[in-house]
């Protein structure tokens, strides 16, 4: 069903509510009537056009007990689409490579995440299956060839903000690390307690932002440890979740 099987000839090369609310109603998702309260209350609202059928927590018709969420409505567009659908786990995501590949700029404008590459792809995941002049202008940055996934729109705008955030913060602390008579970073309680004392050096704010990440991080995932562990080239980041240690992280060292 390349390029969805109910969006029209002629149609805008973007989600509009409109489309969405016919092609759910089509697939026995909402009734006539649930379609006209969803139009009438979303008004102008400039939300993402599957937050604003999520926001009315319509029950689910085909799924009894179950309401018609935001993730559901992302797996029932990407199946209507024909594309691929990724909820996305920041756990299987290379944040340094991906960060390292896509400027955040273009990719916060473009609304996508880049969440996989490899020597011959880059996986990107989108909001929005039918805007894609993206495609070309990511294709003259990048040698691999460019395959799309579809995604909450929700996760794409949170780690798009915590990817990049997070690499800028690990670049800022290793250059002043190479500036610094001293060097090396220090471990996570010594900064802790810095913190809360408020004798950070200006040098160690970088460093900083990254810990505070981690933590909010190890916190959301239900982490029991952090390890940092130090390698010639790079120390890598790993969270153990339920009793098993996952990478999160791997920062530069030299």
């Amino acid at each position: 069903m390349e390029n969805g099987a109910y969006i029209k000839a002629g149609a805008p090369d973007r989600l509009e509510l409109s489309e969405l609310l016919g092609a759910l109603h089509e697939d026995g998702l909402l009734n006539a009537s649930q379609v006209r309260e969803t139009q009438i209350r979303s008004g102008n609202q400039v939300k993402h056009p599957l937050l604003l059928i999520a926001d009315r927590e319509w029950d689910d018709p085909k799924s009894p007990g179950r309401k018609l969420t935001l993730e559901r409505l992302c797996q029932w567009l990407a199946l209507r689409v024909g594309m691929p659908y990724l909820r996305i786990d920041p756990l299987n995501l290379e944040v340094t490579r991906i960060t390292a590949l896509v400027p955040y700029a273009y990719a916060a404008r473009a609304r996508i995440l880049p969440v996989r590459v490899t020597a011959t792809e880059l996986v990107v995941a989108v909001a929005d299956p039918y805007t894609r002049e993206w495609e070309a202008d990511l294709s003259r940055l990048v040698k691999q060839k460019i395959s799309r996934v579809m995604a909450n729109p929700l996760d794409i705008d949170r780690y798009l903000i915590e990817f990049y955030a997070l690499a800028r913060s690990v670049k800022s602390a290793e250059s002043e690390r190479k500036r610094s008579p001293v060097g090396g970073l220090q471990n996570l309680e010594q900064l802790t307690e810095l913190g809360r004392s408020g004798k950070l050096d200006a040098n160690d704010q970088h460093v900083v932002a990254i810990v505070d990440w981690l933590l909010q991080y190890a916190f959301d995932q239900r982490a029991s440890d952090i390890h940092l562990e130090p390698r010639r080239e790079a120390a890598q980041v790993r969270f153990r979740i339920d009793g098993v240690l996952h990478e999160v992280y791997q920062m530069p060292i030299g």
